[in-house]
């Protein structure tokens, strides 16, 4: 591939970094750009070209993956960084949890300049991203979607298109929506067992040899069991905002999700208690409340 079809990866967070050294594992021309310089550092070790500026990065690249951490970060980057770059006819792949409404108004945006966008929700951990075991859901335009498919392909071990712009940030925060719940109700569960006097290992090593467990909870209880939530698979202030976009885009549409509601305002306290950058299972741990 010649450099003007280079691809850019902008946003080596966790699963950003994961999915960059996937790419470049599997050969792609790729040039990467992170506002911490340090976290690009392992893929320029590994061949990729790091540019100074998001807006160098996409420059001359077809396709642009973002992995940005909320819409803030979305907004700033490629509305306020990269967008005076962007070519006309460059696809941007953004894997990005936004809320579905904010989703559509960022492709509406993007096409008035006329830059196409997909939405590629990604369900997996840094560990999957970098194997390529992601599942992805994509949405809006087809044609994208099937020009990005190598790309997607070697990201993920499965690939499902859901509907226009907007249906793969519904269907991410649904699943996030079900994560964050499960994790605050493990933390419940681990409270009330030990309020009584019960030890905590009795009780997680009783639930992951049950049918209550899932390979999700399995992984969250052993982390709860040994105390330890670093390196995060999923940080406790990304889980405070997701639940919240769900509650407010739930809110929107006239439908309460009190439940999740509940579950946003306990990671919302992790956050407030210093938190935020470990892993979700944190809310485990007794902690007295934050004002």
């Amino acid at each position: 591939m010649s450099h003007d079809r280079e691809l850019a990866f902008v946003g080596l967070g966790g699963m950003g970094a994961g999915m960059a050294r996937c790419l470049r594992a599997a050969g792609y021309p790729l040039v990467v750009h992170n506002r911490t310089a340090a976290k690009a550092a392992p893929l320029a070790e590994a061949g990729a070209r790091v540019a100074a500026t998001s807006g160098e990065a996409v420059e001359n690249a077809r396709i642009v993956v973002l992995s940005l951490s909320d819409q803030h970060a979305v907004e700033q980057v490629l509305f306020g960084e990269m967008l005076g770059y962007l070519r006309p006819g460059t696809l941007v792949v953004d894997t990005s949890t936004l809320s579905p409404a904010y989703s559509a108004e960022a492709s509406e945006r993007l096409a008035r300049v006329g830059v196409r966008r997909i939405e590629a929700c990604v369900l997996g951990n840094p560990p999957m991203a970098q194997a390529g075991k992601l599942r992805i859901f994509t949405a809006g335009d087809r044609s994208g979607v099937e020009e990005a498919h190598d790309v997607l392909a070697t990201l993920g071990q499965e690939i499902r298109y859901v509907g226009p712009v907007g249906a793969a940030s519904t269907l991410k925060l649904a699943f996030n929506l079900i994560l964050g719940n499960q994790v605050a109700a493990l933390a419940e569960a681990v409270a009330f067992v030990e309020s009584s006097g019960l030890d905590r290992e009795r009780f997680l090593a009783a639930l992951t040899a049950s049918g209550f467990s899932s390979p999700t909870l399995a992984f969250r209880a052993e982390m709860v069991r040994n105390r330890s939530y670093e390196p995060p698979q999923f940080r406790v202030n990304l889980m405070a905002k997701d639940l919240r976009l769900a509650v407010d885009e739930a809110d929107a549409r006239g439908v309460g999700l009190v439940v999740t509601a509940c579950a946003a305002d306990r990671f919302t306290e992790a956050v407030r208690a210093g938190d935020g950058d470990k892993d979700a299972a944190v809310v485990a741990e007794p902690r007295s409340p934050v004002r």
